[in-house]
């Protein structure tokens, strides 16, 4: 079976690496950006395709890229991990279709950073799904779906990697299936789907009346390899990476966005949010904390 594979994050090259290294199919050649302004896990997979004699190509324009399919004429395109919708006169040329990738439980929660409103959103469970490429984005027939369980100190990064792992696997299996013939798509139930819509910049920024578990989450969920939850402070962005929620004693009074406490040997301090504290364990940025000041 030949494959044409599209992608340029890290699930891309994970997947990537899976199907060569684990199955028989045949990569006839890969599409990847170079560069991207959009992903915040960009990888490009030129490297690993000159390594492996791979044929590649760094996307510019779908014309480009229509061409290029028609040349390689593949059995199948797996397009994983990709911040363009793959028109229909692409993933209709090969005979096997198409085949995209999203991390949640199709079909609820299609859309857009699902990884993010996962944690956002402070869901106990989640999926990774492969599916058939439609006019609708993340509504084809389903090809393989596994349960992800949550864990209360998932962030961003673990849950990540959890997906990665399960999808690698998910990968060899589904392609030697389909190369086996013994392969049953399921198809999505409508009444069944919801969507998510495209998160903005104030979506990740903190304002210190929420409640500590809120903010938290919204910590966890924008932690590295994405851009990170910030707050302003005298017009600038001040990014957290880390924090945990601690108990706040004595301190019905204190108003949200108080500092008041400083530890000058690990950098952290403590805020007082609508409820509780928030230590700040990790931050980038031009700010001193001061206790007694209000953020």
């Amino acid at each position: 079976m030949k494959i044409l594979f599209i992608g340029c994050v890290k699930s891309s090259e994970r997947f990537l690496q899976a199907i060569y290294h684990k199955t028989t199919a045949e990569l006839i050649g890969v599409v990847t950006k170079i560069e991207s302004k959009y992903n915040a896990d960009h990888v490009a997979l030129d490297d690993f395709c000159d390594k492996k004699n791979i044929d590649w190509l760094n996307y510019e324009n779908n014309e480009q890229l229509l061409n290029w399919v028609k040349q390689k004429n593949p059995d199948i395109i797996y397009c994983f991990g990709w911040s363009y919708l793959l028109p229909k006169e692409i993933y209709s040329l090969p005979p096997l279709g198409a085949i995209g990738y999203h991390p949640t439980l199709l079909p609820k929660n299609r859309g857009r950073h699902p990884i993010i409103w996962t944690l956002v959103l402070g869901l106990k469970e989640t999926g990774s799904t492969f599916f058939y490429l439609t006019d609708i984005p993340d509504a084809g027939d389903i090809l393989s779906q596994k349960r992800i369980v949550l864990e209360d100190s998932e962030d961003a990064n673990s849950l990540y990697e959890k997906l990665l792992t399960v999808g690698e696997q998910q990968v060899v299996d589904m392609t030697n299936n389909i190369m086996s013939q013994t392969i049953t798509p399921i198809t999505q139930d409508e009444q069944q789907a919801t969507y998510w819509r495209k998160r903005s910049k104030i979506d990740g920024e903190i304002d210190w009346r929420m409640n500590a578990k809120t903010i938290l989450q919204l910590i966890k969920a924008l932690t590295k390899p994405y851009v990170g939850a910030h707050f302003q402070y005298n017009n600038m962005d001040i990014t957290i990476w880390r924090a945990k929620v601690l108990e706040s004693h004595d301190m019905d009074n204190i108003e949200p966005g108080k500092i008041v406490n400083v530890n000058v040997n690990d950098n952290s301090f403590m805020v007082k949010t609508a409820d509780k504290l928030l230590q700040i364990l990790e931050y980038e940025g031009d700010f001193i904390p001061k206790e007694g000041e209000y953020l």
